[in-house]
């Protein structure tokens, strides 16, 4: 009996909501700049995308390549990168918008630590605030692609593949 592969859309949304759910966790629990905890999250990323691509494995019954299995796992990372863009969103604008406060926080410390002209910290400290949310976005969409590229990569190469299976059940 051949079982019919879970999307990448609904395991993008699973993953999705694991690292939201991290993500809000790590805010309330006051850990919003702990670069562990944004290390674990892209863990638990790259575990999902390996899942994925080893699930899509598994529910082919090993009749995949190579290619279509990291296709599968780009896919999911679309959906992920698509979900948490809007999250990202969201929860600056919204749920979390003091975030953009600490960070700039420290970025202001870091320009004086480097004995930056008071013009120029604070030039740069509100062409950052204008631009924080679009920065932010692009931020998470281009680090997840890369990640997903990565991690796709990864689970096609460790998914079981059949060594000959039957094109005409593909």
């Amino acid at each position: 009996m051949n079982q019919i592969p879970t999307t990448p859309a609904i395991k993008g949304i699973i993953i999705s909501l694991i690292l939201i759910i991290m993500g809000l966790i790590t805010h309330f629990a006051g850990l919003d700049l702990n670069k562990t905890m944004g290390s674990i999250q892209y863990a638990v990323l790259g575990a999902g995308l390996i899942w994925a691509c080893i699930s899509y494995s598994k529910q082919s019954n090993g009749n995949v390549t190579f290619g279509n299995t990291f296709a599968h796992g780009f896919k999911t990372t679309a959906a992920i990168t698509a979900i948490f863009a809007l999250y990202t969103y969201i929860s600056l604008k919204f749920i979390m918008p003091e975030i953009i406060d600490l960070t700039l926080e420290v970025a202001e410390k870091g320009m004086a630590e480097k004995n930056m002209p008071a013009n120029q910290i604070e030039q740069g400290m509100s062409m950052t605030r204008k631009f924080f949310i679009p920065f932010a976005i692009g931020g998470v969409i281009v680090a997840y692609l890369i990640m997903g590229l990565f991690f796709s990569a990864v689970g096609a190469l460790i998914a079981k593949k059949n060594p000959n299976p039957n094109p005409l059940e593909q």
